[in-house]
């Protein structure tokens, strides 16, 4: 059985700010409930498609480069296949799993993507500050949603546009 919310962590850990994404899903594991599944990807489109398949609602996080200010928290929900800020720091990136499942007919009923903009996406480099201070906002800020959600009889839609821009 599928989980019918599913929140996907997307990046490398090996390349600073590219972790982004699953920094997020690792502090979101231990705030949700368990029926909540939370998963970490490479990025690979058919484990995303996999990942996602037969869900409700998916939320997908993951690092971009669109020259914003480091930090800023891009929200997108039901993303069309480009979009100004889906950089990827991957061969195959977002936009490829989106048009593979729309394809397949596996798209999930609501698909929520967060852009964190990172900085540094350098081999072995740290995190750079502004995107930590990122990763816990967007943490936060889904992990409250998911919890209302997670509460009531079924998926709510509504979801508020979130950015978050640096101070």
């Amino acid at each position: 059985m599928h989980a019918r919310t599913v929140v996907i962590g997307v990046g490398n850990d090996a390349r600073g700010d590219d972790a982004a994404g699953l920094q997020v899903a690792r502090l979101l594991r231990d705030m949700l409930p368990p029926r909540i599944l939370v998963a970490e990807s490479s990025g690979d489109p058919m484990h995303l498609v996999a990942t996602w398949s037969g869900a409700q609602l998916a939320i997908v996080i993951e690092a971009v480069s669109s020259g914003a200010a480091p930090g800023t928290v891009h929200h997108d929900v039901s993303p069309r296949l480009t979009h100004p800020w889906q950089g990827s720091s991957h061969a195959l990136g977002l936009a490829d799993a989106i048009a593979l499942a729309a394809a397949l007919d596996r798209l999930p009923r609501d698909l929520h993507i967060y852009g964190i903009e990172g900085a540094d996406f350098a081999v072995e480099a740290p995190v750079t500050p502004a995107v930590q201070a990122a990763i816990r906002e967007t943490a936060q800020a889904i992990g409250r949603r998911l919890k209302t959600i997670a509460g009531g009889t079924g998926i709510q839609t509504n979801f508020a546009s979130f950015r978050r821009h640096p101070r």
